[in-house]
């Protein structure tokens, strides 16, 4: 997978409305899923209790949590760009976030990525990204997230 590459801040506002393509598609461990579940704290039955799983969940597998699912934006986000002409890139938050779709354990996904606007705030840059978690195989993403970086100018 080749990064856009965005150069300095006439690069970012030149992208402003941009597709900026996707991620190759890739596994979601079950031990993933525990892992997060581990380090959260949240051990809801839906994500790591296997056998009650395959009684009661309606999903028919384990799935990841909704901030799993978010989390994995952030190292995609540096995967997806070659960021040149900045001395900082800051995630700035989120605005929306939505989960159409559970994503379950052992699925496929990607992220897609819009640049939606950019706009000056003080020195800063601020640019609004919508990124998809795309599952393959699936009509509805797990994640449909506007996210908000903040980029200071070399």
């Amino acid at each position: 997978m080749s990064k856009t590459l965005i150069a300095g801040a006439a690069g970012l506002q030149a992208l402003a409305g941009a597709d900026l393509g996707a991620t190759p598609f890739r596994p979601l461990p079950f031990e993933t899923i525990v892992a997060f579940a581990n380090a959260t704290g949240d051990q809801q039955w839906i994500h790591v209790d296997k056998a009650r799983i395959a009684k009661e969940s309606p999903f028919g597998a384990p799935i990841a949590h909704g901030y799993l699912t978010v989390s994995l934006i952030a190292g995609q986000f540096f995967e997806m760009l070659d960021l040149q002409g900045f001395k900082l890139v800051i995630n700035y938050g989120c605005n929306k976030v939505r989960f159409p779709a559970p994503m379950k354990a052992e699925s496929s996904w990607r992220m897609a990525m819009k640049l939606a606007d950019v706009k000056p705030v003080g020195e800063w840059f601020e640019a609004t990204f919508v990124a998809t978690i795309e599952l393959e195989g699936s009509a509805k993403p797990a994640c449909v997230a506007e996210c908000v970086y903040r980029f200071l100018p070399a």
